[in-house]
Parts: structure tokens; C-alpha cells; sequence
């Protein structure tokens, strides 16, 4: 066997470096961490008062908050990207808009 293929512990990408990685290439991932445990945080604040609610149901609910928070960052980075591809590189790079379907459709 080679010792190419051969895992070493300095190759290893750490949890943080990972995540300062991650946040460099798409801006709301820490945007979906942040909202994710705000919203964690406040369902559990309210766990106190939930009254005659059952927790499971109560559990459930604060858990599909989070996960909607979380895809409505990552949605709303990947439109943000999209924008910054067409109005950046289309229209300033370019100068014409040819990755556009818009374009054709308009006749512009």
C-alpha cells in the first residue's frame, strides 16, 4: 500500500476551521446557525409556559421552526448568490447577459 493513500491526524480539517471555511463560501450559513439556536433557545424559554401542551407536540413544533429558519437562510443565500452572478458577472464582466433567459425573452 502506498503512503499516499496513508490518513494522517495534520491532514484533518478542524471544527472550526470547517466552519469559518463554510462561512466564507456561503455568507448565511452562520445567519442559519445564529437563527437555529434563537430559535431553539426560545422554545425552550417557553417550555416553562407551555401549559397544558404535551411536550413531544411542543418539541416538535420548536424543532420545525428551527429547520424552516435554517432552509429559509440557506434559500435565501443561494438567491443572493444567483443575484451576484447575473448583476456582477453579466452585467459588469461581460457586459451582455448571455447565461440569462430573461434576456431572449424580452428581446433586449
Amino acid at each position: 500500500m502506498s503512503s499516499d493513500n496513508q490518513w494522517s491526524a495534520d491532514e484533518e480539517e478542524g471544527q472550526l476551521s470547517r466552519l469559518i471555511r463554510k462561512s466564507r463560501d456561503s455568507p448565511f450559513v452562520p445567519v442559519g446557525i445564529a437563527g437555529f439556536l434563537t430559535v431553539v433557545s426560545y422554545g425552550l424559554y417557553k417550555l416553562k409556559y407551555r401549559k397544558d401542551q404535551k411536550m413531544s407536540i411542543h418539541l416538535i413544533h420548536m424543532r420545525v421552526a428551527a429547520q424552516g429558519f435554517v432552509v429559509g437562510a440557506v434559500t435565501l443565500g443561494e438567491m443572493e448568490y444567483l443575484q451576484y452572478l447575473h448583476f456582477w458577472l453579466c452585467n459588469r464582466v461581460l457586459r451582455r447577459c448571455d447565461l440569462c433567459f430573461i434576456q431572449g425573452t424580452l428581446g433586449l
